[in-house]
């Protein structure tokens, strides 16, 4: 009697509680809404509302307590706190058995691995958030994580797959906050494919958008991609005064990156323009929000923009300070651009081959169950197991091969400069040294030439990147037609070309470097769409007068290269024994130059001031 009384009270009580328990429930559901809603756009209302819920936490049901830690984890990143959020995020994917949540917590480890530069990392979660993709049925998800592919493409260098990424989002077309941010990631590929349109109205409609969506860090970053455009127009004004009207939105952003993009623009902009002080107030201002992050490119530009600032002041040692931190950051950007682009080549190698071992296995369980056969049908033994084995030795050495053909093709990579298909820098010099040695050792000649183009970065200014390589890859198709299968052409970065011509002495070496500039000065250039003149500068020296030591070689063949461009360019200039008065002139004229020389010709020289 007792027991039956007790067990209706619990009833009654839980029949009480009931209704609490859904009106919570409901209250946790909507405070979740708030917070996705306004996570991006408005970061205090959206700690606000992330604190309210970690303390209903207990009050949440399973799935919402999974989606609250996903904004801790998120509202981590916003904070700063890169660490913590990776451990939780990582913990969370682990322990969730929800397909949208595994994939909402994939792509997050996916944006905090690019921002920690992890982006090998990023790219290999990409890939197994990406195989989950198709059992999603959340439109706004799949937005959000083909959003997310498009950003890291486009940091790794791969614009055109972030494009491709971009226009996926677009296609779905379901939130128009997502089609604010894909329709900014898809311009900012479009720029660096040089396929911005023509048009101003794709800029407008987007700009438009993000208004209406109050997401103002989209939105400047549009703005930003719209007044580059306007500059390629030959609209410098107009761009200047766009970035002017919306600086103090962009500034109470309060997001670095936006802010430092916006201000070395308008430095850039009023440096041209001949605003001096303008130019490097923004320069600074921009070198500011920066004070962490040395490895972006409006970092580059603001160092650069207060160095010219500094040269036209005729402030010499202002102007090497600025020089300096204008070289530093340049060279950080460019290895972090490099690291991107390999973290991409290292993972789209990994999955090729897991795509190879995977059908490797398959191939080997069908032999099996061939085997398996075969044992059932004792009577076809002998022909079947010929025929297996035949299959088997086939495959394996099918696989053996394209194994081979893979490895050959990496190496080939390792030791070829993709744009010029001649011996990359570390290739070039590990034959050289193997080639003196044996020369050493046989009493041989050898001769180095080493040449540069002349006004290179003027071609790549006026014409752009794309007439610029197609120059490099017909000077070293013409010097390929000098060189002998026993002799080393390499590019040794940027512009410059050294060749290493076994049993050749200094003379021989002489006539051969003349052979090839004569050979570059008459390149017919119209193929590329442009007309103009495309001439070097050569260095000579040899082992009887420099020794077998590669070191010393292109010392002294660099030395014979500037006094060739010293002495009008377009010239060969052959090492004589007498270095040490050559070597003074060469490094005082040298600071002289790089202190007066025009834009164009500095930066085409900047690689040999170290």
């Amino acid at each position: 009697m007792l027991t039956r009384t007790l067990c209706a009270w619990i009833l009654a009580v839980g029949l009480c509680m009931l209704p609490m328990f859904v009106n919570a429930s409901a209250q946790i559901e909507e405070l979740l809404s708030q917070a996705e809603t306004v996570r991006s756009s408005d970061p205090k209302r959206f700690q606000e509302l992330l604190t309210e819920l970690n303390s209903r936490h207990d009050e949440a049901a399973f799935n919402q307590r999974e989606h609250i830690g996903y904004l801790n984890a998120y509202g981590q990143v916003v904070t700063g706190r890169y660490d913590e959020a990776m451990v939780n995020a990582h913990k969370l994917l682990e322990e969730t058995s929800d397909i949208e949540m595994q994939v909402r917590t994939g792509a997050l480890i996916v944006n905090l691995s690019a921002i920690t530069r992890k982006f090998t990392d990023g790219l290999r979660q990409l890939e197994k958030t990406l195989a989950l993709l198709n059992r999603v049925e959340n439109v706004e998800i799949k937005e959000h994580v083909l959003g997310v592919a498009a950003v890291i493409h486009n940091q790794t260098g791969q614009y055109r797959l972030g494009r491709q990424y971009a226009e996926r989002v677009l296609a779905l077309a379901s939130s128009k906050r997502a089609r604010c941010f894909a329709g900014h990631v898809r311009l900012e590929s479009m720029r660096h494919l040089g396929e911005l349109p023509v048009e101003d109205a794709p800029f407008s409609e987007l700009i438009a958008l993000c208004i209406e969506q109050r997401e103002p860090i989209a939105t400047n970053l549009v703005r930003a991609v719209l007044a580059r455009k306007w500059v390629e127009q030959g609209r410098r004004q107009e761009a200047i005064k766009l970035l002017r009207h919306h600086l103090p939105e962009v500034r109470a952003t309060r997001y670095p990156r936006l802010i430092s993009e916006v201000e070395s623009l308008l430095a850039e902009y009023e440096l041209s323009g001949g605003n001096h002080e303008a130019a490097d107030l923004h320069a600074q201002a921009a070198i500011e929000q920066n004070t962490s992050i040395d490895y972006i490119q409006p970092l580059v530009s603001a160092h650069y923009t207060r160095y010219k600032v500094a040269e036209l002041r005729k402030d010499t040692a202002a102007a090497f300070t600025h020089y300096r931190l204008y070289a530093e950051a340049d060279k950080a950007y460019l290895d972090e651009v490099k690291t991107r682009e390999l973290a991409f080549q290292i993972v789209r190698h990994e999955t090729l081959q897991q795509a190879q071992q995977i059908e490797l296995l398959d191939r080997e369980n069908q032999v099996l169950q061939l085997q398996q056969r075969v044992d059932r049908q004792q009577a076809q033994s002998s022909r079947l197991l010929i025929l297996l084995l035949i299959m088997l030795i086939g495959s394996i050495a099918y696989w053996a091969y394209k194994i081979k053909r893979v490895q050959l093709s990496l190496r080939h990579m390792a030791e070829t400069d993709a744009l010029t298909a001649t011996c990359n820098r570390h290739h070039f010099s590990q034959q050289s040294e193997e080639t003196l040695l044996r020369c050493a050792r046989a009493g041989e000649d050898v001769a180095l030439i080493m040449f540069d183009l002349d006004h290179f970065k003027s071609i790549n200014d006026r014409f752009g990147h794309v007439t610029g390589d197609w120059v490099l890859r017909d000077i070293s198709d013409a010097c390929k037609h000098f060189c002998r299968r026993i002799d080393h052409l390499g590019r040794l970065g940027g512009e410059e070309f050294a060749i290493l011509l076994s049993g050749c002495d200094l003379g021989g070496a002489t006539r051969v470097a003349e052979d090839c500039r004569v050979r570059i000065a008459s390149i017919d250039t119209q193929p590329s769409g442009h007309k103009f003149v495309v001439t070097a500068s050569f260095g000579v020296t040899a082992t009887a007068l420099s020794g077998y030591d590669l070191t010393k070689l292109l010392s002294h063949a660099d030395q014979m290269l500037y006094r060739a461009k010293r002495e009008g360019r377009n010239r060969v200039c052959a090492y004589d024994g007498d270095t040490a008065s050559e070597f003074k002139e060469h490094a005082s004229t040298r600071q002289e130059e790089l202190l007066l020389a025009p834009e164009g010709q500095l930066q085409s020289e900047l690689p040999r001031i170290a």
